[in-house]
């Protein structure tokens, strides 16, 4: 019996990791090929980025597959248009296939949820499923449970480890505006998107205006990551009029201080080595707090922002020895905008107005306080903060 994989998805673009999985799905569950078959409208979400024609998606997906015999792109959704239901396309290859073993692939987030998929029985009266597993926490639960309800509704279920690349084609476009998305891509994908100007590779982000720059800010931010961004902006010109800052630079530095923050530790890592940048042990041990960095590097070669900005999003996290004005405002900002709710926080919002050193020290001493009680490692640059506030008697 001829073994079919089917691996949808919106490829939107694609990247080695997808193609990495198809390949290790396939050797994994022996099947003699896979269709890739892009959606055209996603039914669980919008379709968002910059390849807004389908056209593009799938060209950039057979410049991906060029030369793989049993990997093969499929336009059956695209051509049939309107929402892309898994459902459809099963009971079409079905009509194509009608002895084959079907094998719909598909991530794990996706596998926790299938049975909200539309027609999901019918689904499994004509498809196997095979769940790629990459060991994130809380993964292999998910997967048990649902493996074992979708069994009793009389499903075949593949559970196929996936030791190849894990990134989600959002944070792809993330770094694609960052211009770091090399390692990813396919240099003919690459290629492609920088001559077609897709995902914001054709833009000028250098200096824009402030309603443009929100608007490029959030579209690179996660959802819930916004409402304390724009927060932190508009407490950052608040402290900027109170302390005698500039109100421009410390809105501008507020608004991009968490560009990156959306990037996972290895992305951060990732993105650390293609802009060349050495780092020492405590960051490279600790790659959560490099948004801080990576921020301000951003801040600087796509965005244009001056040294005030980029250095004012560098401390932002950690702090550092001889703050300036404006980087005491970013850290302080970030740590009692409004949005912020917490033990303490309302003490140093009270500062941030009377006594900007003060609240300074209150944030930092929290934030030590925090790391010792979970047993993390403290930043040296937060060491150095609060031994030079107290050699000023702070």
């Amino acid at each position: 019996m001829e073994r079919i994989g089917i691996y949808g998805g919106t490829f939107n673009p694609p990247h080695i990791g997808h193609i990495q999985a198809a390949k290790y799905a396939r050797q994994a569950l022996k099947l003699d090929k896979i269709l890739m078959i892009p959606s055209c409208q996603p039914p669980h979400k919008e379709l968002t980025g910059g390849a807004d024609n389908p056209d593009q998606r799938l060209e950039m997906l057979r410049l991906c597959l060029d030369g793989e015999e049993r990997i093969q792109v499929c336009d059956l959704e695209l051509a049939r248009g309107g929402k892309s239901y898994t459902v459809d396309t099963v009971l079409q290859l079905r009509k194509l296939y009608p002895d084959a073993e079907l094998v719909l692939c598909m991530g794990s987030d996706m596998f926790g949820i299938f049975h909200q998929w539309k027609d999901h029985i019918t689904i499994l009266e004509n498809a196997s499923l095979a769940v790629f597993c990459r060991g994130i926490k809380g993964e292999g639960e998910i997967i048990s449970r649902e493996k074992a309800s979708l069994e009793q509704d009389g499903a075949k279920v593949y559970v196929v480890e996936n030791p190849v690349v894990s990134i989600s084609s959002t944070d792809l476009r993330r770094l694609l505006a960052f211009r770091c998305a090399d390692p990813f891509l396919d240099p003919a994908v690459k290629e492609y998107i920088c001559e077609n100007g897709l995902y914001g590779t054709g833009e000028d982000y250098r200096s824009l205006p402030m309603d443009k720059l929100e608007q490029v800010v959030v579209s690179l931010l996660n959802p819930n990551r916004v409402r304390h961004v724009l927060g932190c902006r508009d407490t950052a010109a608040e402290l900027a009029r109170v302390w005698g800052a500039d109100e421009t630079d410390a809105a501008r530095a507020g608004l991009l201080h968490d560009i990156t923050k959306a990037l996972d530790g290895p992305l951060q890592l990732t993105l650390c080595s293609q802009y060349g940048i050495m780092l020492d042990e405590f960051s490279h041990n600790n790659p959560k707090t490099l948004h801080a960095l990576t921020g301000s590097l951003v801040a600087e070669r796509i965005f244009g922002e001056n040294e005030a900005v980029v250095k004012a999003i560098a401390s932002h996290t950690t702090g550092k020895g001889n703050m300036n004005t404006l980087e005491k405002i970013i850290y302080v900002a970030d740590y009692m905008e409004p949005n912020r709710d917490f033990p303490g926080v309302e003490e140093l919002r009270s500062l941030a107005y009377t006594n900007l050193d003060k609240a300074l020290k209150l944030g930092l001493e929290m934030t030590l306080s925090m790391l010792k009680i979970q047993g993390r490692q403290i930043s040296p640059g937060s060491c150095e903060a609060l031994a030079w506030l107290r050699e000023m008697g702070i």
